[in-house]
């Protein structure tokens, strides 16, 4: 193996191949300018597939990148070399050096075809967009899909909130009509005991004094427990039909004179409205409490509009026999408004945010009592800084068929009123 090394290098009877291109220069320099740039450019390329794979960590394969490189390096070298020989015989070497290119272009092939099949399994650049598109519109099907469920959780928060809060009102109205019930009961004996007193000491200017006061005390007392009667939905109503915008206009004189001057009063009535049935002294009632309400939400002035128009609102329970028929009511300001927990406490018996000696916390209350004994609905918008709006519905009044209906309903369901 030595001796065929050490002639392998043996140069000796050798000429250079320049000898067999009869050294003519025009031969010459054409081999040695196209072998010189062959070779520069096989340099080059195995310089940018090595900066590319050190720079792209995430390349499939590099080690394909690293063989090609050094292939193609090993065949420029045979270029240098093949211009080498020209001038100097060293045919040795250069044939150790074609051995090698030789190994290391073996190599890339023979591991180039197996790759193949994992190289044709990466998605094209088509491909990818495609799939990046698809993505795309799952990505959007699914934020669609998180924020129609986010929309359902808050309305359903919002419904529980709304229920909660219709339970804790029952269950105060409740509570307050059977105390304003029973104390009412009291202040019947102390009222009917005071008018005795009063007869009988009605000589006695000292006592018949001390007595009327004491009247006028369990006066204010017995309405006051009106009021909580109202709210508790058991203060007995006389009902009956009336035009709704008949009532308002009877009302806007004294409206205009409880809110003063800086308040302007405006009417929307609309023609055709619905008769309701309703008591009319407590509708009369609950507009004057929510005149002053909003007069005193506008202590600099303002206007306070009265809307009243025909809706058809959705049915609240399954046993709504008027389809949701009723007339709407609005008493709208331009005040102060209220915030969001001031707003959800405001039909709460008491709660007040005036100052003392300037409310009693009873006005909305009795006006959500009135509302709600008289098969009403009603619902309050406010913002802080734009004014709040009262919006109450009130049944339609039943048509004389519909009386009938009714009235004939029992009789028709019993089993003596079927034909015999």
């Amino acid at each position: 193996m030595l001796e065929y090394f050490r002639q392998l290098w043996d140069d000796n009877s050798l000429s250079p191949h320049g000898i067999c291109l009869l050294w003519r220069p025009d031969l010459i320099w054409t081999h040695v300018t196209a072998d010189a740039l062959i070779g520069l450019s096989y340099f080059s390329i195995p310089v940018a597939l090595a900066y590319f794979v050190s720079r792209r960590s995430d390349i499939q394969f590099g080690w394909v990148f690293w063989a090609f490189a050094f292939f193609i390096l090993a065949c420029g070298t045979t270029h240098f070399f093949a211009i080498w020989t020209l001038w100097v015989p060293d045919y040795g070497i250069e044939a150790l050096i074609k051995i090698v290119t030789a190994a290391l272009s073996v190599f890339t092939a023979v591991m180039l075809w197996p790759l193949l099949p994992k190289a044709l399994a990466i998605p094209s650049t088509g491909q990818l967009q495609s799939m990046n598109e698809e993505l795309t519109r799952q990505i959007s099907e699914r934020n669609a899909a998180l924020a129609e469920l986010r929309a359902e959780k808050a309305e359903r928060l919002k419904t529980e909130e709304m229920l909660r809060q219709a339970q804790k009102m029952e269950a105060v109205g409740q509570l307050t009509g059977g105390i304003a019930h029973d104390f009412n009961n009291l202040l019947t004996i102390v009222v009917g005991n005071l008018e005795r007193l009063e007869k009988r000491f009605r000589d006695d200017p000292e006592a018949y004094r001390a007595i009327r006061g004491a009247m006028e005390g369990a006066t204010r007392g017995a309405a006051l427990t009106q009021k909580l009667l109202a709210f508790g939905r058991r203060q007995p109503f006389t009902t009956q039909q009336l035009d709704t915008n008949a009532v308002v206009e009877n009302m806007a004189e004294l409206i205009r004179r409880a809110v003063g001057e800086r308040v302007t009063v405006e009417l929307d009535l609309t023609p055709g409205l619905w008769p309701v049935e309703v008591d009319p002294s407590q509708l009369e009632n609950t507009l004057l409490n929510l005149a002053v309400n909003a007069r005193d939400a506008m202590p600099d002035g303002g206007t306070l509009t009265i809307r009243i128009s025909n809706v058809v609102r959705p049915r609240m329970t399954d046993d709504d026999t008027r389809n949701g028929h009723s007339v709407l009511l609005t008493v709208s300001d331009t005040g102060s408004g209220m915030p969001p927990d001031v707003l959800g406490r405001a039909f709460e018996p008491f709660y007040t945010t005036k100052p003392v000696g300037q409310g009693s916390g009873l006005g909305l209350s009795q006006v959500y009592g009135f509302i709600n004994q008289s098969d009403g609905h009603i619902d309050i918008d406010s913002e802080p800084g734009k004014g709040t709006s009262v919006h109450m519905y009130l049944p339609r009044a039943p048509t004389e068929s519909q009386r009938a209906a009714d009235t004939f309903a029992p009789f028709a369901a019993s089993p003596l009123g079927q034909a015999g």
